[in-house]
C-alpha cells in the first residue's frame, strides 16, 4: 500500500514541477489544428468508402 501512496505523491510532483504545460493560447491553436485535421481526414475516409462502393457497385453489375 505504501508504494502506491509513494507513486501518486511522485505522480503528482513530476506533473507539477517537471510537466510544462501549454498557453491558453497555444492550447486553442493546438485544439484548431487537430479538429482541421479529423475533418480533412475524415473527408478522405468518406471519399475512399464512396469510391470503392462504387467501384464495386460496378464489378458486380457486370457479373449479372
Amino acid at each position: 500500500m505504501n508504494k502506491i501512496a509513494t507513486y501518486f505523491k511522485e505522480s503528482y510532483h513530476e506533473l507539477m514541477t517537471k510537466v510544462t504545460w501549454p498557453s491558453w493560447s497555444q492550447l486553442q491553436q493546438s485544439t484548431v489544428i487537430v479538429l482541421v485535421a479529423t475533418v480533412i481526414i475524415t473527408a478522405m475516409v468518406a471519399l475512399m468508402d464512396f469510391g470503392s462502393s462504387q467501384l464495386l457497385k460496378l464489378i458486380y453489375s457486370l457479373f449479372k
